[in-house]
């Protein structure tokens, strides 16, 4: 129990000690230290020299000014002057801090005499004041500044890039999570107002309807909250919407999907990537007498690669008006451009053609896995509304 609490008392004071920077001290006379130990040739010396003879006395005055002279441009000058752009006040009262540390650190060595009951001669040979402040403790000072300006600027550039990178994260995800939120009443009016139609003109195929649209709101609600879902969900997702999709069409329109029966492993993607495509196709293709209407859908993945492909017959329009067809594809086709952007960039590429009487997209997008695929044939599923 005694060897508990004394264990619990020693992390409380070395938990105290780096709360008020005792760490620091360690730090520095490791520094000066090691500075001895260069300059004498031995580690031994020197520490025999800083513990057990009259240099102790210079090591302090080496230890704790040039410690007090770097904290004061630190916590205080940086601060005050050169983080307001005052660079000119910065550099005089830096200088002058430099100035006042070495004078204090050349007068230890007269210190440091008088306590040895010596001379300086006869502890540091022959020197005169002036020569002592330009060797030593002038070097030494001013490298002492530099290194430790040198670490506080390496740590305030890794913040700030560590910070840089957590706004930009954040960034991204209130974007997808704007994006998104614009996206599903997109999709809910689209839905909703079809379900609405097909109540009067055919109550079955609403009852149908509601059921697949039950289905696509569970999942919407309770299994894509993530940033990333299994790739299978997003494919079962895309075929229900496709058979809710046929039942809002008329009989002139033929929709031909081929979707590759696999099983698609560990392989994820961002929800909602491939829908928008498919409700753009059943929104705008065309539904007219006097001319074949279809929808083809085909998906295929290998390689760790999806390749999806939408095509659909449009209400044939003059070379002068065949742009107009780009601007009203709805806000689901433009969100989904700029998710791919955000969450794959670099990884996919996204071919748009459009005709006088067909709209094409074809989509290629790098995944994170290879799927295992099964043993049944690939069997296209050719639908024509009744």
């Amino acid at each position: 129990m005694q060897i508990a609490l004394d264990t619990i008392k020693s992390s409380k004071i070395l938990v105290g000690l780096y709360r008020y920077k005792a760490h620091h001290l360690l730090f520095w006379f490791v520094y000066h230290y090691m500075w001895w130990a260069i300059g004498i040739g031995s580690a031994k010396e020197a520490a025999i020299n800083i513990f057990f003879s009259p240099y102790t006395t210079k090591f302090l005055f080496y230890f704790i000014f040039q410690a007090a002279a770097v904290y004061f441009n630190l916590y205080y000058l940086i601060p005050k002057y050169l983080e307001k752009r005052k660079y000119l006040t910065y550099l005089f009262f830096f200088g002058l801090t430099i100035l006042i540390t070495v004078l204090i650190i050349t007068s230890g060595y007269f210190v440091t005499a008088y306590v040895a009951n010596a001379t300086v001669t006869e502890l540091f040979g022959d020197q005169t004041f002036m020569k002592l402040v330009k060797s030593s403790p002038l070097s030494s000072t001013l490298a002492s500044m530099t290194l430790a300006m040198s670490i506080k600027l390496a740590k305030n550039w890794i913040k700030s890039q560590q910070r840089q990178q957590l706004l930009e994260k954040e960034k991204v995800e209130t974007e997808l999570k704007f994006l998104r939120s614009q996206f599903n009443p997109h999709f809910l009016f689209n839905t909703i107002n079809s379900i609405f139609v097909l109540i009067h003109k055919n109550p079955d195929m609403a009852s149908e309807s509601l059921a697949n649209f039950s289905d696509l709101m569970r999942y919407q609600l309770y299994e894509c909250n993530e940033a990333k879902i299994p790739l299978n969900k997003e494919i079962n997702y895309l075929k229900n919407f496709i058979e809710l999709g046929k039942l809002r069409l008329d009989n002139t329109v033929k929709v031909t999907t081929n979707i590759e029966e696999q099983i698609y492993g560990d392989v994820s993607i961002a929800p909602f990537i491939l829908m928008p495509f498919v409700e753009n196709a059943f929104k705008h293709v065309s539904q007219n007498q006097d001319q074949k209407n279809w929808i083809s859908i085909h998906l295929r993945f290998s390689e760790e690669k999806v390749v999806f492909k939408v095509e659909n017959t449009v209400i044939k329009h003059t070379e002068n008006n065949v742009d107009d067809l780009m601007k009203d594809s709805g806000i689901g086709l433009k969100n989904v451009q700029r998710r791919l952007d955000l969450v794959y960039p670099d990884q996919y590429e996204l071919f748009i053609e459009k005709t006088r009487e067909i709209y094409k997209i074809k989509l290629e997008l790098q995944l994170n896995a290879i799927p295992v695929l099964t043993e049944q044939p690939i069997v296209p599923v050719t639908s024509l509304q009744s």
